[in-house]
Parts: structure tokens; C-alpha cells; sequence
């Protein structure tokens, strides 16, 4: 059986609780958390009238686009190499849908990929990721692990990486890339490189399959976290320029043709605009970078402070703290799994995370993914007020989000004895 996306429920969840007047502290969803550019909206509004069909992989306009946004990027690239679709996600369903072999996944990793996996009939194949960062497998063990499935009847095929990562919010090294994409190289294994927090790095760039398997490697990415227009659904894949690129891009065709048909016109007038890189978009996406790593920083403090570890952030605006140092408190308050610590800080404190499990970790680890892009505000004075502040942590809803959290946070670690402070915790409101 398919269950509810754990990202999506958790949302609805948390959606529902404060329409109902509940306090809620949401980090919980990967939303990037802010307004839309006055540019970008005009172009959006111009485009409204354009409601015929277009073709399946996307206009002209939208390719061209696409391909010197990558090739401004680093790889040079063809119109032709570009797909558009609505939303990354049915991308990366149609590619594991179209690619051979079972999937090889480092784990913990973004809830959908095992998920999709398994509704065309894959096997996963998790290897645990490398100590100081996300979304590769650690390379020390790739291989045992993939001499360890075919011995065990798998057929590992396709190698999926996230570089940035959700849900640790880091970024992988170049030289573990490199060594990564060695070992795909030598198995025959496909590369789905998903690339859609490369944009939000806090410091520098992501490094990516591509300089490593130019030939094997499929790029998926999107407009949902650099832009925040994830409501808009604009993804886009781009595929070697090779037999084999030609044969997946065949075969993308085909599956896009029968499920989305396109992806909408006026979006597709909108990515044209946006992948150009207008100043305006990229001084958007640069203050936006400040602003995730101001809050996820100031969020992971207050996780070190109380007590768990945690993978620094480095892209985007996730943390994956573990409380395992603090286990004996926890389990004196029977909370002894993940799930039980999500449940806990959301039923005490209204505090919405995910446990470590929906993205495939043990069951029995205390460990959480935390987004911190909803703490921006509520309303689109808030967000902007957010995006252009130089020490966004002290506006007032961020500070208090904040506060919220650390209250939360000192309560339960402290073994729940002060649930009913009143003051600048006041978690008696949050019950």
C-alpha cells in the first residue's frame, strides 16, 4: 500500500491545527517560505492568455533558456537536452519508471524517492551516507553494498543523489562525488543527480555528477526552493547529449505525453524569464540564500544547546539534529523512537517535525528532519520584511518562533517538568 507523502501530511496536519486557532511552530514542510518577485508575477500575469497545448518537452523559449542556464553553470548545453514538466517530482517518477535496474539510494533520503520506487516495482538499495554530510552514499561502503545486493539476487541500476541534500541540509564533498560517481561508472549504473537546493548553497557551489559521468548522469531540478514557487510547478531534467541521453529523452517523451501532456504554458513563460537570470532574480535568489542561512544556523543552536547533534547546514534550510545524547531523559518520559519525539514536541508543544524514519532511517534512532523555511512570517509584508533584513533572526516573529523552540526544547529535555510556564515560553498556549 501507498501511503500519504509523510512531507505532505505533516503540512496538512500542522494547516489544520492552526486554522483551528492552535500555535503551531512549523518545521515540519520543505517550503521555501518566500514572497514572489514583482518581476516575475508581471511576467506570470502577461502569459495568462496563452492557454492552447504546447509541445511535451516544452516551448522553444523555455529550453533555450534552460540550456544556457546550465551551460552559465558549467556543462555546455543543448536546447534539445532540456525537458519540462510540472514539477521535478514527475521527472523523477517517469526516470525510475524508465530506467533499468533497481535503486540505489543513500539513506536517510527525501521521502518520495523509495516511495516512487517502489510503485513501478523497484527494489531500494540503501547505504547510509557519509558521516559530515547528506545525499550521497558513503563511499567507503557503496560497493560492498552493491556486491552484497547482486550476491543477494538485486539488479542495481540507477544511483540517485541529492547534492544539496534534504534532509540533512548539507552539502557533499567534491572528492566523495568523485568517488561516488567512480564506483557508478564501473557498476554501469545510471545517475539521477537531483540538483534543486544547488541554488541555495549558503557558501560556494554543489558539486555535481556531471563533471564526474557527463554520460550517464540525468539532471533533475526546478523552480520550488530557489524561487519559492513550488505552487507553480516548474521542473526541468537535462539529459546527455549521447545515444543514450537520446533513448532516455525518447522514452521521458513518451511517459510525459501519456500522464501531463505539458508542462502549463504560462509557466513555461515564467521559467523562460526566470532561468535567464534577469538581476532581479538573481539578487533575489541571493538574498534569499543570506536569509536561510541566518535562520537554519540560528535553528541548529538551539538544537546543539539543547543537547542533540547535528550536521551543520550548509544549503537550503534543513537540519537533522539526533538526540541520542539526551536518550535517558527522553526515555523517562517513554519516548524512546523518532517517531515518539515527533509526536511528543507536536502534542506538548506544537512544534511539527519528522521523524528520522519517513526518510528511511532506523526506527529506533531519535533522529528528526527540521525545515526552518516557514519561521520567514505569515504574511508577504513578514517575508519580505525577512528576505531584506541584515539580522533577520531579531525580527520580532522569528525571535519568537525561536523562543517557542527553545522553550519546547528545554522542557522536554528537562524531562517535561515545566510544561505549564507561562512568560516568553508559554507553552500553556501551545497545548
Amino acid at each position: 500500500m501507498t501511503m500519504h507523502s509523510a512531507t505532505l501530511a505533516i503540512n496538512e496536519s500542522l494547516q489544520a491545527k492552526k486554522a483551528a486557532g492552535e500555535r503551531v511552530l512549523h518545521l515540519g514542510f520543505g517550503e521555501a517560505g518566500l514572497p514572489v518577485p514583482e518581476s516575475v508575477a508581471n511576467v506570470l500575469a502577461a502569459a495568462a492568455p496563452l492557454n492552447s497545448y504546447g509541445a511535451v518537452v516544452g516551448s522553444t523559449e523555455a529550453r533555450e533558456a534552460a540550456a544556457g542556464w546550465f551551460s552559465r553553470r558549467g556543462p555546455k548545453t543543448d536546447a534539445g537536452q532540456i525537458i519540462f514538466a510540472p514539477g521535478s517530482k514527475p521527472l523523477l517518477f517517469a526516470l525510475l519508471a524508465i530506467l533499468e535496474g533497481d535503486l540505489v539510494l543513500p539513506c536517510p533520503a527525501w521521502v518520495s524517492y523509495a516511495a516512487q520506487a517502489r510503485l513501478v516495482g523497484k527494489n531500494v538499495i540503501n547505504v547510509p551516507i557519509p558521516e559530515a554530510s547528506g545525499g550521497i552514499p558513503d563511499p567507503t561502503l557503496l560497493e560492498s553494498s552493491l556486491q552484497e545486493a547482486l550476491t543477494n539476487g538485486a539488479r542495481p541500476g540507477i544511483l540517485l543523489l541529492t547534492v544539496p541534500d534534504n534532509p540533512t541540509g548539507t552539502v557533499a564533498r567534491p572528492e566523495q562525488v568523485q568517488a561516488v560517481c567512480a564506483i557508478a561508472r564501473k557498476y554501469d549504473l545510471a545517475v539521477i543527480s537531483d540538483e534543486i537546493y544547488a541554488e541555495v548553497c549558503h557558501s560556494s557551489t554543489a558539486p555535481s555528477p556531471l563533471t564526474h559521468i557527463p554520460e550517464r548522469t540525468v539532471v533533475t531540478t526546478g523552480l520550488s526552493k530557489s524561487m519559492a514557487l513550488g505552487g507553480w510547478r516548474i521542473g526541468f531534467a537535462r539529459v546527455p547529449e549521447n545515444e543514450w541521453g537520446r533513448d532516455v529523452m525518447e522514452r521521458l517523451v513518451g511517459v510525459s505525453s501519456e500522464v501531463w501532456s505539458s508542462l502549463a504554458a504560462p509557466m513555461q513563460a515564467a521559467a523562460a524569464h526566470v532561468l535567464s537570470d534577469p538581476p532581479a532574480v538573481t539578487e533575489h535568489i541571493a538574498k534569499a540564500r543570506v536569509l536561510h542561512a541566518a535562520v537554519a544556523t540560528a535553528v541548529y543552536e538551539e538544537f546543539i544547546a539543547a543537547g542533540a547533534t547535528c550536521r551543520r547546514p550548509e544549503a537550503g534550510f534543513y537540519l537533522y539534529p539526533d538526540f541520542e545524547p539526551v536518550r535517558d531523559a527522553l526515555e523517562a518520559q517513554n519516548i524512546s523512537t523518532g517517531a515518539e519525539l515527533a509526536n511528543a514536541l507536536l502534542e506538548r508543544y506544537g512544534v511539527g517535525i519528522l521523524p528520522g524514519a519517513a526518510f528511511g532511517d532506523e526506527e529506533s534512532g531519535l533522529r528528526a528532519r527540521v525545515a526552518t523555511s516557514l519561521l520567514y512570517g505569515d504574511t508577504a509584508e513578514e517575508r519580505w520584511q525577512s528576505l531584506n533584513s541584515s539580522n533577520p533572526v531579531e525580527l520580532p516573529w522569528i525571535a519568537a518562533s525561536l523562543q517557542h523552540l527553545r522553550a519546547a526544547l528545554q522542557d522536554l529535555v528537562g524531562g517535561g517538568t515545566d510544561s505549564g510556564t507561562s512568560g516568553d515560553g508559554a507553552l500553556t498556549a501551545v497545548r
